[in-house]
């Protein structure tokens, strides 16, 4: 498997197939890089380089207990991305893998980064605050960390009804896409997953999306029941200096799988722009 060592010791896993321009994906909370599925073999037909990682403690990178805070993740995308020598590269990040994507292109990416899309991301901040009355309630994230730390398995297939929209009346319901979500999140270690929570909920990403001038589209379904538009994509691409937003009525906060479709064409005309 294609691995590299990082600082403290910890292994992450990655992908890399095709040859051309590189577009890097970075995935969601708790999954891996094999949520990128739909993206990575479209855009590897089209003839560009695409490469995923597992994040720390995700997938089949090393499940370590520490290092899960925003910085070292983008620290690990960093040594990843110098391993490799990419460069011109498009960062494209789903959830909390957006929140990544930008706080990589902000800190450590200058000079490698072309354009960064923000798929359903997390950003600029998720939690509720004095500072932003609007957000979600920590109640919400502690009852997250409750379900995650001591009944994963029966929580993370709970998850998928929501995080998927098929809730929704006349939802059209994938028992694979389901399944696909529960296999990944379950390769995980949970401490990793319990300890996510507070990056992608309470890391405030409005620095760095005002500090980057590259162009960034940022994508966002209107009834995402998990990163809720009004508090995240609407405000995101506000902050941005060259930003470009594209809502989506109806579509879920795991659209790059259930409408791969739409999502492939509109990040194949940024990524050609």
């Amino acid at each position: 498997m294609s691995k590299i060592t990082v600082k403290d010791g910890t292994e992450i896993y990655y992908k890399d197939w095709g040859t051309g321009q590189p577009l890097f994906f970075h995935h969601g909370w708790p999954l891996s890089g094999d949520d990128w599925d739909a993206q990575m073999m479209f855009f590897l037909k089209k003839g560009y380089r695409v490469i995923a990682h597992d994040r720390r403690g995700h997938g089949r990178s090393s499940q370590v207990s520490e290092g899960h805070d925003m910085d070292t993740y983008a620290a690990d995308v960093a040594a990843v991305t110098e391993a490799l020598d990419l460069r011109d590269a498009i960062h494209i990040g789903h959830s909390t893998g957006g929140g990544e994507a930008i706080h990589y292109a902000a800190n450590l990416g200058k000079g490698r980064v072309a354009k960064v899309v923000l798929i359903s991301a997390v950003t600029p901040i998720m939690v509720q605050s004095a500072t932003n009355p609007d957000g979600v309630p920590m109640a919400i994230f502690d009852e997250i960390r409750e379900g995650t730390a001591f009944n994963r398995a029966q929580y993370f297939e709970d998850f998928t009804i929501p995080f998927y929209g098929y809730n929704r009346e006349g939802a059209k319901i994938s028992q694979g896409i389901r399944d696909n979500w529960w296999r990944q999140g379950m390769m995980g270690g949970v401490k990793a997953h319990h300890d996510g929570i507070k990056a992608f909920s309470e890391t405030d990403f409005t620095e760095d999306l005002k500090s980057v001038d590259i162009p960034v589209l940022v994508l966002h379904g209107e009834d995402d029941q998990i990163v809720p538009f009004p508090i995240s994509g609407a405000k995101a691409v506000k902050l941005l200096k060259n930003g470009k937003l594209i809502s989506y009525p109806g579509f879920p906060h795991g659209m790059p799988a259930t409408e791969a479709a739409t999502i492939n064409k509109d990040l194949l005309a940024f990524i050609q722009s």
